[in-house]
């Protein structure tokens, strides 16, 4: 199974693709990681535009192939990118999800992003204007919806298993 996790930076998308990873046995593929590698690779692509996607996707479908589930975690803002990773599970013949993680507390959201400090060496966290500013398309296909708001880890990634056939 491909679960396909989507929304904006200070959601709680790594934190529970990472621990549901983790519970599920599956591969996590986090774009972010991609591209800062990217970004540090003797191309020094900067910015890298849809090449960190489509690694991501060939790491996640290559590994789909092999029976692992994969959980694909980043902002996908885009319904082509979404309408893309649905892609890769159809070639790989598996079932997808489409999870979309929010903070419904402005404020609450709003300290996470303020505050955090990144895990992967160079990657420059967004600032809260940047945000407010990223371009984030309306869903226009079905999803299930986490909000993070208010709750700790267990609580949201229990909710998620929940509703994933994992």
């Amino acid at each position: 199974m491909l679960v396909i996790l989507s929304g904006l930076p200070g959601t709680g998308k790594t934190t529970l693709g990472r621990a549901l990873a983790e519970a599920a046995g599956a591969v996590h593929v986090r774009i972010d990681s991609i591209e800062q590698a990217l970004k540090r690779s003797s191309l020094r692509l900067d910015p890298v535009e849809d090449a960190g996607y489509a690694a991501g996707m060939a790491l996640a479908e290559d590994n789909l192939r092999l029976g692992h589930s994969v959980i694909a975690d980043s902002v996908n803002p885009l319904e082509v990118t979404r309408k893309a990773w649905r892609a890769v599970a159809e070639r790989a013949g598996v079932p997808h999800a489409d999870v979309e993680i929010v903070c419904s507390d402005e404020g609450e959201h709003r300290a996470r992003v303020e505050t955090r400090v990144s895990d992967i060496e160079g990657l420059v966290q967004p600032k809260w204007a940047d945000v407010e500013a990223r371009h984030y398309e309306p869903w226009t296909e079905p999803r299930i919806l986490i909000d993070t708001a208010g709750r700790d880890e267990a609580d949201c990634l229990a909710e998620l298993r929940a509703k994933l056939p994992l």
